[in-house]
């Protein structure tokens, strides 16, 4: 992907206030079950995850002993941070960046977090059916199902939902959805089942581009701990 202009990306010197100390790397990490995945890992490099483990709502923690303060965000929202400049790096599901346009290095995956995007629905006979219409298909990943079933020369209609997905096909809405699938047990329990799968999902790194070169010293070591853990 051809870099594109860093209009977005603040500049950020290396040194802090007073010039005296380097500024804290900043790194975007997700609230909730991942985030007690990155934990562990975080340990295993070498860094002190007390930080994020505190019982606290504090959306900023700053662990001054290796120089990193932490963004706690949705986990929607951490490409957005780091691609803006707001954050050097942050760990983000792979579906997040599939399904939106970042200008960001994902050079490491943690292999935390992993499921799978799968389209799904009551049977293989809603995927095989000739419809007179184009294949509605309910999820909140819009983008990477068209781009599944163009690759299959098959036309659909998305139907935007976020929340309970699976009443979609129970109830008329659409046909099939798309949507990350981890044990299935959901599915089992609404009468649905796993048809086809998409692609398999974990959490990756993703780096600003202009801090990785303004901070590659300090960036790279990070990466490559990351990188050692990885499973």
């Amino acid at each position: 992907m051809p870099e594109r202009v860093a209009s977005k990306q603040r500049p950020r010197g290396s040194q802090g206030a007073a010039g005296d100390r380097p500024r804290p790397l900043v790194v975007a990490v997700p609230k909730g079950r991942v985030l007690e995945q990155l934990i562990p890992r975080l340990q295993a490099a070498g860094i002190d995850g007390a930080p994020l483990s505190a019982k606290s709502r504090q959306l900023i923690r700053e662990d001054r002993r290796h120089g990193i303060r932490y963004l706690l965000l949705k986990p929607d929202d951490v490409p957005t941070y780091v691609e803006y400049g707001a954050a050097d790096l942050g760990v983000v599901g792979r579906d997040v960046l599939l399904e939106r346009d970042y200008d960001l290095y994902a050079p490491v995956d943690l292999g935390i977090g992993r499921c799978r995007m799968m389209v799904c629905g009551r049977g293989p006979e809603d995927l095989e059916r000739v419809y007179a219409r184009p294949l509605r298909v309910a999820t909140k990943f819009p983008n990477i199902a068209r781009a599944h079933f163009e690759a299959r020369g098959r036309s659909i209609e998305t139907v935007f939902a976020q929340g309970s997905v699976e009443l979609a096909p129970l109830t008329g809405l659409a046909d099939v959805i798309v949507d990350l699938v981890e044990t299935g047990e959901t599915l089992r329990q609404n009468g649905l089942q796993e048809l086809e799968k998409v692609v398999d999902i974990s959490s990756v790194v993703v780096v600003n581009r202009a801090a990785l070169k303004l901070e590659r010293d300090r960036i790279v070591p990070l990466l490559e701990a990351f990188g050692r853990t990885g499973e």
